[in-house]
Parts: structure tokens; C-alpha cells; sequence
């Protein structure tokens, strides 16, 4: 069959990258900041009646809710993603997104408004956790899809660093924020970024209107292949590669949210460091991992994604308890570099070549709903219980080994997943893929697609 698919020029390809890197920094921004409000207020706030530590088990379970709907949103957004295109649900999840984030900041507090409050808050938690379901999938494929052959990583991993954009801006806005009086804080001051948010929204959402669907899905609605339920194909028909992917993202799931949202709470109360120095830390490396993802994945690019992330796993379960050692030194410097060896190396490595491994696993006609149904379902088991597991480990042992082992165990999870995985970096990414025995040899590059790909210098 002759190949449809047209790769854009370079300006092409950096334009529809960016506006995937802006969109899903705005998206993951709203994300972040209920994370980082559910470490620092809203027990307090939503929750007061409760003791200490149920008021914080309590916030963090509401953290948790979106990772319950993440999975729904995978789903919802996937299917109509493989119908109708990648565009259109990406300007739906920032709009549904972006309104249950306003409506947080605007939210009557316990006092005010009694159970009614938190039954709002656990909504709107939900209703970004539908939108986001369906976001990461949508925002890699349209760079993916769009990308040369050989710099699908590297084009891909632009949306991935959204996520530490995201995560620099939420912390940030909450560190300036929790400088104000504490009545004032409490009061009125932690609904500001939530608000202002709303203004990102409008922003990202000029820009994704602005972009084209992918030619890859163009070619499948030319052919009139569009699968008329995804879901059920991707279960009864790519039900390996899914597994593979539910499993592949659980190394950097359980280290990102014990290293940005639980570590806001375990660090001052266990070593005495302030929280102004937690906060800060995280933004320092969250920051430099903006960069070192690119980095990673142009090393995927070279050698392959199962290389990159099988090393990368191992990283994870050597680096655990050096990280907690470093934590439990109690100085800002220990904290600081605990935080540079999380994210800009252990996440970054692990997580990075996600972004073009996870698509790669589905032909186009299921990968928005393959790649979206395997994240979700991955962040629904490893990302969403990380606080709230974390938080039980520590009152029950009263030390950190048990959160390395726990960190550990996400490693040696995605070891396993991976090593079952295809290599895919060869092949080409527009055509469908000929049915592969699966108990063929998973240790080299096996086609994606019908025919060897051709030469990928493009």
C-alpha cells in the first residue's frame, strides 16, 4: 500500500509539538494544584472536623478520585478520539478541564457550606480526572503522529514536558502564595492560582484550535477503517500490548507522586525542613527535568525505547533508598538533591520514552484508545494510591524504608512489562500492523506495520 502519510517540515512539526507541550502544561497545571492544595490545605479546610491524619488521609483520597476517573476519560476520549479525530477531544478535555479548575478556587469551605463542600470538591476532582483521562494520549499522538520516523521520541517527549511545566507553575503560584498572612492564606489566598487558571485555559485553547488532525488519522477516516468500538477491539484483539503499557508506567508513577505531593508532607513534619525549602526544591527539579526529557528521549531515538526505559527501571530500584537517605538528613541541601536525583534523572529516564512507546504498541485505528485505556489504567493503580498508601506506610512504620521498597516495587513492575515488549523505534507508525505471534522474540526491533519500514533520514 502506498504510504499517505506526509510529514510536515520542520516549522510544521515544532508548531503542532508546542501547542501539545502548551496544552498539556496548562492541563497539568490545574492537575498539580489540587495535588499540591491537598498536602497543604484542604484538610483544613474541607475536612476540619476530622483528626490530623484522618483529615489528611481524607484530602488525599480526594486527590485520588481523579485517577479513578482518569481511566472513564480514557475510554469516552479514546473511542471518539479513533472516530472522529485527535483534535477535537483535545480542545474538549482543556475546556472540561479548565472549568472544574475555576470551580475549585470558587468552592464554599466546610464551615459554609457542611458535607456539601467536600461532595463539591470530590466532583470537580472527578471532572478533571475525565478530562485529563483522555488529554495525555491526544496531545502525544498529535506530536507523534506528526513527527519524522526517526524523532518520534523527541517530538513526542515535548508533551511530556508540559508535566514538570505544569508542576513548576502549580508549585510555584502556591509558594508565593503561602507566603501571605495564614488567615489570609486559609481564607481567600489559596483560591487565586485556581482561578486564575481559567486565563491559561483560554490561552491553550487559541492555540489547539489552530492545529490540523494527524495525517496518520487521516489515513485510517480516507480508508474508512475507523474502528466502531475501540475499547472492546483493544481488549479482545491488542490485549498484550495493553497489559505491557498498564504496567510500563509504574516505575515513574509511584516515584513523581511520592516526590511531588507526599514528600510536601513527609519532609517538614520528619525532618524539621521547611516547607519553603520542600516547595522550592521540587520547582528546581522539576524545572531541569523540562530538559532532561528531550534528552532521554533522543537517546531513545538512537538506540531504542526498551533500552532507555529497561535501564531506567533499574535506575529506579537502585536510587530508592538514596533518595530517602537524602530526604531524612533534614537539610535544605539533602532535600534539593533527593529531588534533582527523582525527577530530572529516576522519573525522567522512566518516562520520557513513554510518549512514543506507549503509542507504538497500537495500530492507529485503536492507539488513541490503547494508549489512553494503558496510561490511565496504570495511573489509576500506581499514580492515584501513591499519597494515600504512602501516608499509611509512614503512621504504621514511623520510618521511610517502606517507602523505598514501595518506590522499588514500581521499578521492578515496569522491568517486567518491558522486558515483554516489543521494540518499535524502526518501524513506521502509519500503517496497519500485520498480526504478530506472540510468542515471537521480543528482543529486537519487530515492524509496526505491513511492510519493513523504509530509510527514516526524513
Amino acid at each position: 500500500m502506498e504510504n499517505t502519510v506526509k510529514p510536515l517540515g520542520r516549522i510544521g512539526i515544532v508548531k503542532v509539538a508546542a501547542a501539545s507541550f502548551i496544552g498539556t502544561l496548562i492541563e497539568y497545571f490545574d492537575f498539580f494544584l489540587f495535588g499540591t492544595a491537598a498536602a497543604l490545605v484542604f484538610n483544613k479546610i474541607f475536612f476540619p472536623n476530622l483528626d490530623p491524619l484522618i483529615g489528611t488521609l481524607a484530602s488525599f483520597a480526594a486527590f485520588g478520585a481523579a485517577f479513578v476517573a482518569r481511566p472513564i476519560g480514557g475510554i469516552v476520549f479514546g473511542h471518539f478520539g479513533d472516530r472522529l479525530g485527535r483534535k477535537t477531544m483535545l480542545v474538549l478535555s482543556l475546556s472540561i478541564v479548565g472549568v472544574s479548575t475555576a470551580a475549585v478556587g470558587l468552592l464554599p469551605t466546610y464551615e459554609q457550606a457542611g458535607l456539601l463542600s467536600p461532595v463539591l470538591l470530590v466532583f470537580c476532582r472527578i471532572m478533571q480526572g475525565i478530562a485529563i483521562g483522555g488529554e495525555w494520549s491526544g496531545a502525544v499522538l498529535m506530536a507523534v503522529e506528526h513527527a519524522p520516523a526517526r524523532k518520534r521520541a523527541f517530538y513526542g517527549s515535548w508533551p511530556q514536558c508540559g508535566i514538570p511545566a505544569g508542576l513548576v507553575l502549580a508549585t510555584a503560584s502556591f509558594y508565593f502564595v503561602q507566603k501571605l498572612p495564614v488567615a489570609d492564606m486559609m481564607s481567600w489566598g489559596w483560591r487565586v492560582p485556581f482561578v486564575a487558571s481559567a486565563i491559561l485555559v483560554l490561552l491553550g485553547l487559541y492555540i489547539r484550535l489552530k492545529i490540523e488532525e494527524t495525517p496518520a488519522f487521516a489515513a485510517v477516516k480516507e480508508r474508512n477503517e475507523e474502528a466502531r468500538f475501540p475499547a472492546a477491539e483493544v481488549v479482545t484483539t491488542a490485549w498484550r500490548p495493553l497489559l505491557v503499557t498498564i504496567f510500563a508506567i509504574a516505575s515513574p508513577n509511584i516515584l513523581f507522586y511520592i516526590a511531588t505531593v507526599f514528600v510536601l508532607r513527609y519532609a517538614p513534619e520528619h525532618t524539621g525542613v521547611s516547607r519553603d525549602v520542600v516547595l522550592g526544591a521540587i520547582c528546581a527539579a522539576a524545572f531541569v527535568q523540562i530538559f532532561t526529557i528531550p534528552l532521554f528521549a533522543m537517546l531513545a531515538d538512537r538506540i531504542g525505547r526498551r533500552p532507555v526505559l529497561l535501564g531506567g527501571s533499574v535506575l529506579m530500584v537502585l536510587g530508592a533508598f538514596p533518595f530517602f537517605w537524602l530526604i531524612d538528613r533534614g537539610s535544605a541541601l539533602g532535600i534539593f538533591l533527593a529531588l534533582q536525583l527523582a525527577l530530572p534523572v529516576l522519573h525522567a529516564c522512566t518516562y520520557s520514552p513513554i510518549a512514543s512507546f506507549m503509542p507504538e504498541q497500537f495500530e492507529t485505528r485503536l492507539r488513541y484508545t490503547g494508549s489512553a485505556i494503558g496510561y490511565q489504567v496504570g495511573g489509576l493503580m500506581t499514580s492515584g494510591p501513591v499519597p494515600f498508601v504512602a501516608a499509611a506506610l509512614i503512621a504504621s512504620f514511623g520510618a521511610s524504608w517502606p517507602l523505598a521498597l514501595y518506590i522499588m516495587l514500581g521499578g521492578a513492575l515496569s522491568l517486567i512489562a518491558i522486558s515483554a515488549a516489543r521494540e518499535t523505534y524502526m518501524a513506521e507508525i502509519d500503517e496497519k500492523p500485520d498480526q504478530i505471534d506472540a510468542s515471537a522474540d521480543t528482543s529486537g526491533p519487530v515492524p509496526l506495520v505491513g511492510r519493513p519500514a523504509a530509510d527514516s533520514g526524513r
